[in-house]
């Protein structure tokens, strides 16, 4: 799925000789939880915040790029891993390159969590299915064929846990044959942590999912 349409290029990156006031002055007018820096014209990170306000507004960004975190995601990078570098820099805001590492503009969190909200794993109805397996022994191939083999067609899985060499895998389903399927999972060696013949564990990530969009646009 192409994502150049969510690039959003209304956010210059700040060069490091702008005084760290300019910086508090456009987080005091927008949610961003980091803006991008520059240095001679190339992106050279984020400052968060958090840390801009509190630095003496008369410093300059040059003053400060001990705290400058570098990351960022490149323009062909697929949507979830633009989520995962998301959760793992706790931003709200993902400066995009381009295979030369020209700064394009950014993503923003709402949008990117968009996508994932509206993929058949969410918009289809469907059962859901929550199995555990040591991880050694679990086979995603092995899961789909004991779905398929059921008649059933998958509508997504993925992986939600590793945990003690336990790994936990979340399958949705169309909604029917799910007590065969129980049991040729069990029979498999696979443990049913939950499963429903309707979309009550889906909703209950959907409100969360909206709790959380809403939340961003506080």
């Amino acid at each position: 799925m192409p994502l150049d349409q969510y690039i959003i290029n209304d956010l210059r990156p700040f060069d490091v000789s702008s005084k760290i006031k300019e910086l508090q002055e456009v987080f005091n007018q927008l949610t961003y939880s980091h803006v991008p820096i520059q240095k001679d014209g190339v992106y050279i990170g984020c400052l968060s915040e958090t840390d801009v306000y509190c630095f003496d507004g008369n410093e300059k960004v040059e003053d400060v790029l001990y705290a400058v975190e570098h990351f960022f995601v490149d323009q062909s990078a697929i949507w979830l891993d633009i989520l995962d570098t998301f959760a793992l820099n706790d931003s709200n805001l993902m400066p995009v390159l381009d295979s030369n590492h020209n700064y394009l503009g950014y993503y923003l969190l709402i949008d990117i969590i968009s996508l994932f909200r509206n993929t058949p794993f969410f918009s289809e109805p469907g059962g859901t299915v929550i199995i555990e397996k040591a991880y050694k022994d679990y086979s995603l191939s092995e899961i789909c064929q004991i779905v398929e083999s059921n008649n059933v067609k998958m509508l997504g899985v993925f992986v939600s846990k590793i945990n003690n060499d336990m790994v936990q895998v979340i399958i949705k389903i169309e909604n029917s044959g799910l007590s065969a399927i129980f049991e040729t999972l069990r029979r498999y060696g696979y443990t049913i942590i939950s499963g429903h013949e309707d979309d009550r564990f889906l909703k209950t990530l959907k409100d969360r999912s909206a709790y959380l969009n809403r939340y961003l646009n506080l």
